[in-house]
């Protein structure tokens, strides 16, 4: 198990969810922190606590990984000390709207397309020459079930989670003479934030995602990014696919 005390960890969508609890168990192995997000007041509540539980240093970023000069701009500002990122968790993504192809919302795409794809892109253009350089590091991208069988709805969404499952398999390649790690963590039905921004805030619609059965937790996904980011030298893990055990599927869902 590699010691992670005083390595970098980049997490982009840090102010919920995924993003906020490997914030917490990387910070329990005395890693530093870069937590990027645009919501700054909930990171930098999330920095202050950390610091003072786990004795870290944290730093924190407001951008938007959609706008890749934002990204660039907002990393080149940190001291060089922070820029010498170990492990980067491209973690930021979400879903809009549940329609049929010849129903949905051309804003809904764009954002869906800009964030999760062409965001995770942004921020590991930024990040990864400096892993390059120095031969050494990480990147962990969070996919999902949906980017392995599409579902019903799911279309640009799972379009979105299928093109990160190609993109982490062409970092590989494209990493594999240079010391650099590359695994991806798909999860399937977490209980997050992910369903209310799916349905604009609509609480009614949002509980009846998680009608009868037992979710993940964004701890169980953390503990998986953190496995994978803990293994030997020698070791990298390619691929985590993890689901609650109600669901077999995108589509297979066991609900009591």
């Amino acid at each position: 198990m590699l010691n992670l005390e005083g390595k970098i960890v980049l997490i982009t969508g840090a102010s919920s969810g995924i993003g906020q609890a490997c914030a917490r168990e990387f910070a329990k192995l005395k890693a530093n922190l870069i937590l990027a997000a645009r919501r700054v007041d909930r990171l930098k509540i999330l920095s202050d606590e950390l610091e003072k539980e786990y004795q870290i240093k944290v730093n924190y970023l407001e951008f938007d990984v959609r706008n890749f000069e934002d990204v660039q701009n907002k990393f080149d500002s940190l001291d060089s000390t922070w820029k010498n990122v170990d492990i980067l968790i491209n973690n930021a993504g979400l879903a809009k709207g549940l329609e049929k192809v010849f129903e949905g919302k051309l804003s809904d795409w764009d954002e869906m397309i800009d964030t999760n794809l062409k965001g995770l892109l942004n921020v590991t253009r930024v990040i990864s020459p400096t892993m390059v350089k120095k031969q050494s590091g990480h990147i962990i991208n969070i996919g999902s079930t949906a980017g392995h069988e599409v579902y019903t709805y799911g279309n640009v969404y799972s379009a979105t989670k299928f093109a990160v499952k190609s993109l982490t398999q062409s970092f590989r390649l494209d990493m594999l003479d240079k010391g650099i790690k590359v695994s991806s963590v798909d999860p399937g039905m977490v209980y997050t934030e992910f369903s209310k921004v799916r349905f604009s805030g609509d609480e009614s619609k949002v509980e009846q995602v998680y009608k009868g059965i037992t979710p993940l937790s964004p701890s169980d996904v953390a503990e998986a990014v953190v496995f994978c980011a803990t293994r030997p030298f020698n070791v990298n893990i390619n691929e985590i696919i993890v689901t609650p055990i109600q669901q077999a599927s995108s589509t297979q869902v066991y609900r009591k």
